[in-house]
């Protein structure tokens, strides 16, 4: 053999060798079927976009107040109650003023005021009150809401109306003394009070109607003021000059906190402040046909009003509406409130409306 003819023998060999190593590893593989394949764990993920996340949808409240545009978490049916608040010095903190959907302050005799507080909304059992005497308008402005009229007393033509012309109402004196309840640390007359579990029993003893048609307001959050003057601080006249109610707009809270004389007026149970999301004044004619100083009023007639709200003014009109509801109307729109409690205030005419109502940017 020569040397040519060994070497390629070697090389031949050498292959033959390399194959049968080289088959042995593949085959070894096979045996091992369950064996994982290598993992390079330093390869980096694919980068992606997060997928975009929409806000939780927010339910509209399924019930609104009707009185004060609010949400609640049920159907408020219950029928209004309109209580005659006393506002004399001597009553004052009242009780029970921050749960009434709706207030309105009116003349009374001698130059005095006294409060309409119309309940609706509210399951509250705290003390309403110092409670006084009906007027034939105080009963108009409770009516239009269809509330049971609760009071100490009446004028006489507050008697005619409310025996003779089918009204739903609870007199401490005539037909409901039990269902009020004098306390002692103040003197009669301004000690009287009740609470809305009384009231609501009472008009139920007498079988007067548990539910009404509630009359309805238009509502906005931006309110009516957009293009109102600015009205931070609000002042009101009625008739005697050592009373006066003002209020200062929070724009924070966008309510207004009411004062009397320069002072806080408060609740007597909580020792809050009293405060109102739409201010409304009213002017309406005014006469006094008797020497008690009984009073007048016109509610039909319709007049000059101002709302304020969320820092503004708007100057409008009032009217009663065919519902017998007062509504304050602007170029032929009604103007909405925004929600929560609203102040009414009825000022006489002379000598001038604009007179009752003074005004301050609290710059």
């Amino acid at each position: 053999m020569n040397n040519i003819t060994a070497l390629r023998l070697g090389i031949v060999l050498a292959i033959a060798a390399l194959l049968v190593l080289t088959g042995c590893s593949d085959g070894d593989k096979k045996l091992d079927a369950n064996t994982e394949p290598a993992v390079n764990n330093t390869a980096e993920p694919a980068a992606t976009d997060p997928e975009p996340v929409d806000p939780p949808a927010v339910d509209p409240p399924q019930f609104i107040a009707p009185l004060t545009g609010l949400p609640q978490d049920h159907e408020a049916k219950l029928r209004p109650i309109a209580v005659m608040v006393n506002n004399f010095a001597a009553a004052r903190p009242q009780s029970g003023l921050p749960n009434a959907d709706m207030v309105w302050e009116v003349l009374a005799e001698g130059g005095i005021t006294r409060l309409v507080a119309v309940f609706q909304s509210t399951e509250s059992t705290s003390p309403i009150g110092p409670i006084r005497s009906n007027r034939p308008y105080l009963i108009r402005i409770g009516e239009a809401y269809h509330a049971v009229l609760a009071h100490a007393g009446a004028s006489t033509d507050g008697y005619d109306l409310l025996q003779h012309h089918n009204k739903d109402y609870l007199d401490e004196i005539t037909n409901a003394g039990a269902y009020f309840y004098r306390e002692s640390f103040r003197k009669a007359p301004h000690n009287l009070y009740s609470n809305l579990e009384k009231l609501r029993a009472g008009a139920a003893k007498k079988n007067y109607k548990e539910t009404v048609d509630i009359p309805t307001y238009p509502w906005s959050e931006t309110g009516a003021a957009d293009a109102g003057t600015s009205a931070s601080e609000v002042e009101l006249h009625f008739l005697l000059k050592d009373y006066v109610v003002s209020y200062t707009y929070d724009p924070a809270a966008k309510l207004y906190n009411r004062f009397v004389n320069g002072k806080p007026h408060t609740d007597l149970e909580t020792k809050a402040q009293l405060t109102a999301a739409n201010l409304v004044v009213l002017g309406a004619k005014h006469k006094t046909y008797d020497d008690y100083g009984r009073l007048e009023i016109n509610l039909e007639s319709g007049g000059p009003a101002k709302l304020f709200q969320l820092g503004k003014l708007i100057d409008c009109e009032w009217v009663r509406a065919g519902d017998g509801v007062i509504r304050l109307m602007k170029d032929g729109q009604e103007l909405p409130f925004v929600p929560g409690r609203t102040f009414y205030h009825i000022v006489p005419m002379t000598p001038t409306f604009d007179s009752h109502v003074k005004l301050g940017t609290g710059a």
